[in-house]
């Protein structure tokens, strides 16, 4: 696509985005004394308003909530490397995050709703159904859904390291996995950044070094490794910082829809971007990959493994076939139908990942050639059918 029509594809798109969600990170919400920080909350309060009364849906995700409660209890900064400490903040916090909200929201007359989730909302497939019932229901009614993690039952968000890899556990994923499941038309990441920047090749080391402002990249159609290099640590205050954000971004480029990463400190940062002008990065992908595709490669929890000959590995990759029990050396781990399995080679490399049609006990009869049946007769020898199966090197 030329750079031209690029441009005009990105403008279209942001101007007709019907349902949006919009994840506010934690530099904004908090000020300086530990609470709710107006200056930078009531201006984005204000542009969601507007965006509901202009007819779209928005979903708002919103960090903030061990920090607001960590400065309600007093508690240095040193004392949050504690999970369970964490988890008390989380438990204080969020009530203080849903107040501030409601009486913000109440002048502009919008009803909210919390709504927490954990990782097993998101790797179960029928509550990730659910919760896109709830959801739809929600904004059915014209109600705001404001989500945050529950850190007061799951640690997955709170247990966090430096440069440590989490299936599930920050709110820009979130955002990113909610947006997917309610297929919106697009996701928006406020942070305290003007979005993706690098620094121009052609200056000089030492200009680099005295200060020199790196460059804004206004629009991503492909994450590639150089893209992701760009990314660095955590942010100041949360437990995210670029590099998450540009996963979350692929998850909502694969979702068909498109991403923005934009500073939320700057004014009008919202009417800006859903008027179609250039603020922040946006991303941007003409691929998409189908509902059930993108749950199995971004949400779904891995329940069990199974290892296969490489006859079956090139049937799967190349000739696009299902896992078939023929193929698979050993069973590893117990699961259940339809639990999502690990499908990995002789040298236990994830080549794939699907849903399994029986439980481990009984696939373990089938590869050792012993009958496993079931009240209607014997069972099907396909362990994992195509439809529900994809391959890594689309993840």
């Amino acid at each position: 696509m030329l750079e031209e029509d690029s441009e005009k594809e990105r403008q279209r798109r942001l101007r007709a985005a019907q349902r949006v969600v919009i994840k506010v990170g934690t530099s904004i919400i908090s000020g300086a004394g530990g609470g709710v920080c107006p200056e930078s909350i009531e201006p984005l309060v204000q542009s969601i308003a507007e965006l509901k009364r202009s007819g779209r849906q928005v979903v708002l995700v919103s960090s903030g909530a061990v920090g607001l409660g960590a400065g309600r209890l007093g508690l240095h900064q040193s004392r949050l490397n504690d999970v369970v400490v964490r988890q008390a903040c989380a438990a204080v916090g969020q009530s203080l995050l849903m107040h501030s909200y409601e009486q913000l929201f109440r002048v502009h007359d919008v009803s909210i709703a919390q709504v927490l989730l954990t990782e097993d909302d998101f790797m179960d497939w029928k509550r990730y159904t659910n919760l896109r019932r709830t959801m739809e229901k929600l904004l059915k009614l014209n109600v705001l859904p404001i989500i945050n993690e529950n850190d007061t039952v799951s640690t997955a968000e709170l247990e966090y390291a430096v440069g440590q890899e989490r299936a599930f556990g920050d709110n820009d994923r979130l955002a990113a996995l909610v947006m997917s499941r309610l297929e919106s038309d697009a996701l928006v990441l406020l942070t305290n950044v003007d979005g993706l920047l690098r620094y121009d090749p052609s200056r000089s080391e030492r200009d680099s070094k005295i200060g020199a402002q790196p460059a804004l990249i206004p629009l991503v159609a492909e994450l590639t490794d150089e893209v992701k290099g760009l990314a660095t640590g955590p942010s100041e205050g949360g437990r995210g910082g670029m590099l998450t954000k540009l996963e979350a971004a692929q998850i909502a480029m694969q979702a068909g829809g498109v991403a923005v990463i934009a500073n939320g400190m700057q004014p009008g940062v919202l009417d800006d971007i859903f008027t179609g002008k250039q603020i922040g990065t946006t991303f941007m992908s003409t691929s998409r990959m189908a509902g059930k595709r993108r749950w199995l490669t971004y949400a779904a929890g891995v329940r069990g493994r199974v290892i296969v000959n490489e006859g079956a590995r090139e049937a799967i990759i190349s000739g696009k076939a299902s896992l078939l029990s023929s193929g698979v050396v050993r069973v590893e781990q117990q699961f259940e139908p339809q639990d999502v399995v690990s499908i990995a080679d002789c040298e236990g490399h994830e080549f794939a990942r699907g849903i399994i049609n029986c439980a481990s006990a009984e696939a373990r009869a089938l590869i050792e050639g012993m009958p496993a049946t079931t009240a209607g007769g014997p069972r099907s020898r396909v362990l994992v059918t195509r439809d529900n199966l994809v391959l890594s090197e689309q993840r």
